[in-house]
């Protein structure tokens, strides 16, 4: 069913989120969940599904329903919403990331079901909306009270266990130079008797958006090095530069309106970052250490110094805190323990990717992020291995149990 997110691509043919939610919601009011759906964007609704049970051992079992694109159709070798099964391999947009992980959460909540056990915790199923393009529905789902204790996260891992990840900020620098004539150029670079004949000097935006990115850089390193956190490789705390864009004259949009002309000095420098810090670092003080060293390098630049580089945060909302659910957590015991039971050694590390668990952090809700094995989420001939999702209902199904416990019989 192609759930493709309408923020990517916009077309009825594509965007049928609701009918998976409609799948998703017979499976579990035939195992007699009760649902409700909520509206977090227009028309995109978000599904949850409950169970009754304490709040103590509550928990909630969470993963998206979009998916991005299918892209360019000529690198596909399979229909990408065919589900064709090759050997171990199903493929297709969203496969992997991740309509596996919430068939697996199903079946485990199916398998609960059948053997007749009755959960001591609340157990939750959370089908959200938009994580691929912010996260705006599990926001919305991490918000409902009562809050669960816990909430796993079914997101391809591999069949790791992902307890931590690395907060996710994106943010806009404006750098604002001086137009003029490009052929008045070397009055503005070159000390000369000629040079002092020219009246305006022009600065050109471009090059002050190198040397902050060539300054930024040296942050980035300074940061790779000297911060580091276990579970999580040496480094991944980057300030990448994704967009840059420069021009003449702002619009209203906050980019430049003149993007055709070499012959005017750009008076317009845009440049997006996409900045990722460690988990147990907070946004505050990232936000804080990148401002303070903008400001520095502005300082030390004559033009800067008096037209300083505008910073904005929360670019096109996004924000994804830190995830850092420490290991003696029941979730991730329980998750650990039935891998173990599985015969199989635990591999717990951090994920390097953002995922929906970021929202219930904030929320105060631990999460830890488990899930089956594929690849080429995102790009062409995504595909998961059957194998691995059936290992991850089972080790889903063992999690749920030890974690929310079960009631004895009535005698």
């Amino acid at each position: 069913m192609p759930s493709v997110n309408p923020k990517f691509l916009r077309d009825p043919q594509w965007n049928r989120e609701p009918e998976v939610q409609d799948i998703i919601e017979a499976e579990l009011q035939g195992l007699g969940f009760m649902t409700e759906r909520s509206f977090p964007l227009p028309d995109r609704p978000n599904l949850i599904g409950r169970w009754a049970g304490s709040d103590a051992r509550s928990l909630a079992v969470c993963g998206h329903v979009d998916v991005v694109p299918q892209g360019d159709l000529a690198g596909w070798t399979v229909d990408p919403f065919g589900a064709e099964v090759r050997g171990d391999k199903l493929y297709g947009r969203g496969s992997c990331d991740m309509k596996a992980g919430l068939a697996a959460a199903l079946v485990a909540c199916r398998a609960i079901s059948r053997l007749g056990l009755t959960l001591d915790g609340r157990l939750e199923f959370h089908a959200v909306v938009d994580e691929e393009a912010g996260g705006f529905g599990a926001m919305a789902a991490a918000a409902l009270r009562p809050a669960p204790a816990g909430v796993l996260i079914c997101e391809p891992s591999a069949g790791a266990i992902r307890p931590w990840a690395g907060g996710l900020e994106w943010v806009r620098v404006t750098l604002r130079g001086l137009s003029g004539h490009s052929a008045r150029r070397f009055a503005s670079i070159y000390p000369s008797e000629a040079a002092a004949s020219v009246p305006v000097k022009s600065v050109n935006a471009i090059e002050l958006g190198a040397r902050l990115l060539a300054s930024l850089r040296e942050l980035e390193t300074q940061w790779g090095i000297a911060k580091s956190f276990p579970g999580m490789p040496a480094g991944m705390n980057t300030i990448s530069p994704g967009v840059m864009v420069s021009g003449c004259g702002m619009g209203p949009d906050g980019l430049p309106t003149i993007l055709s002309n070499p012959a005017m000095v750009p008076d317009l420098c845009v440049i997006d970052f996409d900045m990722k810090f460690l988990p147990n670092e907070t946004s505050a003080d990232i936000r804080r250490e990148f401002e303070e060293w903008v400001a520095r390098f502005a300082a030390a630049d004559p033009w800067l110094r008096d037209h300083p580089p505008e910073i904005r945060w929360e670019l096109a909302d996004l924000h994804f805190p830190p995830v850092n659910t420490p290991l003696e957590h029941g979730l991730v015991q329980a998750v650990k323990a039935s891998v173990e039971a599985r015969g199989r050694a635990p591999e717990i590390v951090g994920s390097l990717g953002v995922t929906d668990a970021a929202h219930y952090a904030a929320e105060g809700i631990p999460g830890v992020v488990y899930g089956p094995t594929g690849a080429a989420q995102h790009g062409p001939d995504e595909y998961v291995l059957i194998s691995s999702v059936i290992e991850t209902a089972q080790v889903v199904a063992q999690s749920i149990v030890r974690f929310c416990g079960v009631r004895a019989a009535a005698s």
